[in-house]
């Protein structure tokens, strides 16, 4: 007794790609149903929510005098890498002191305060911003972007819209 007839047929009524097509068919609605896998997203997986110090600085900040535009205890809105992440905390802002190098008369080399720095309006800023992240195995993100030293960050205020470069990320305990 044959169970395929000379058509490829089972038992002469059911085709064999039939059968294939079918249990493929099965096997797609068990997995959707019975095994859909973990649910939301990959990076928020097994992270918990803390908050990050971020110190940025702003090198040749243009401005009258950033003191007035940037105040400690103030927000701010970040946005890292063209995606805004939403207001964060001013923690600290220091405005620099400008200095040059002064050549000593024993050949050495001195940083001196700039005696024209009061004339100029570009001034170097550098601030702590603190602002909630989520805590991964590589380290912090901030609004799913990972926060990096290095990494270019704008930052907008009711007065001002200027970058800032990150110097150091901090995640106190």
């Amino acid at each position: 007794m044959n169970i395929l007839d000379s058509k490829g047929r089972l038992f002469g009524k059911v085709s064999i790609l039939d059968i294939g097509a079918a249990l493929v068919i099965l096997m797609v609605i068990v997995g959707i149903f019975f095994y859909p896998g973990t649910s939301g997203s990959v990076a928020q997986v097994g992270v918990t929510s803390k908050p990050v110090e971020v110190d940025v600085i702003a090198l040749g900040l243009k401005g009258r005098d950033p003191s007035t535009m940037i105040k400690p205890d103030e927000k701010t809105n970040l946005i890292i890498r063209n995606q805004p992440y939403g207001e964060v905390k001013i923690k600290k802002a220091e405005v620099l002191p400008r200095l040059i190098p002064v050549a000593q008369p024993d050949g050495t080399v001195k940083a001196q305060p700039d005696p024209t720095a009061e004339y100029t309006y570009s001034n170097n800023v550098l601030m702590t911003l603190v602002g909630n992240g989520q805590i991964t195995d590589t380290g912090p993100v901030l609004g799913n972007i990972k926060i990096k030293v290095g990494t270019t960050v704008e930052l907008e205020g009711k007065d001002y819209n200027f970058n800032a470069t990150v110097i150091d990320v901090r995640v106190p305990s």
